[in-house]
Order: structure tokens, then sequence, then C-alpha cells
């Protein structure tokens, strides 16, 4: 008989598998890689941002960062931006394109979040908000 931390084990799995099966569905049409509509996610949610802490949150090194912004800057969603104070320091940030295709996306997201918790009071919404606050403070 498994316990309840190897039953929250594998129904963390089958969110993940099914969250990542309808993430790459989201994107399969839009001629861009997850990793890249991720990157787009970031720098909407927390605004432009130096390279450096972009590829901190994407997961990659800043020499892979470079690659996937230069693709998002040849597809017209970023810009780099050079700061006046540090010339060293480049910022990368969403372009109107790139905020739209954001806006788009999360709205995706926020489409999914709302059917998946058509079902929970308000309370449940909050309490499980609160877990995920705590859970992405291990990160």
């Amino acid at each position: 008989m498994k316990s309840t931390k190897e039953k929250l084990n594998h129904a963390f799995i089958e969110f993940y598998e099914k969250f990542s099966a309808w993430e790459l569905d989201s994107v399969k049409n839009s001629g861009l890689s997850l990793t890249l509509v991720h990157a787009v996610e970031i720098l909407g949610a927390f605004g432009a941002m130096p390279m450096k802490k972009l590829a901190e949150k994407v997961g990659v090194t800043t020499g892979t960062l470079t690659v996937q912004v230069d693709k998002l800057v040849d597809a017209g969603l970023v810009q780099r931006i050079p700061q006046q104070t540090d010339r060293r320091s480049i910022f990368v940030g969403l372009s109107e394109k790139g905020r739209a295709l954001f806006a788009e996306h999360d709205n995706l997201h926020l489409q999914l979040t709302t059917q998946l918790t058509a079902s929970f009071s308000d309370k449940e919404i909050s309490q499980l908000l609160s877990l995920f606050d705590r859970m992405n403070t291990k990160f």
C-alpha cells in the first residue's frame, strides 16, 4: 500500500505530464519552442531584466540564453536594452509584439486555471494559492 507522500509524488508527476502536454499543444502552431515562450512569459510577468537574471529564471546558461534571445529578437518579440549606467549590462524586454504574445499565452493559462478550479470554493482556491506560494519558495 502506498503512503500518502508516494501518492502525492505520483499526483505531482501526473499533473506535470498533463500540464507539459497542454503547454506543448498551446505553442505548437506559434513557430516557437516552449523554451522561447517561457522566456516571453517570464519577461511579461516580471518586466525587462538583465540577461543573467533571465537566464537564471529560464534555467539556462547565459550563453544558451544569448542564442535564444537572438531568436526572439529576430522574431520581433524582444529587444535588447543597453543600460546607460553600465554599458556592459544589457537588459532584455518585450517588444509590442512580445507583449501581445504574452497576453495571448497568459490568457490561455488563465482559462486553464479557471477550468481546473471551477469546482473549487473561494476558500479552496485561496488555500491552493497559499500552498503553491509556499512550495515555490523552495526552488
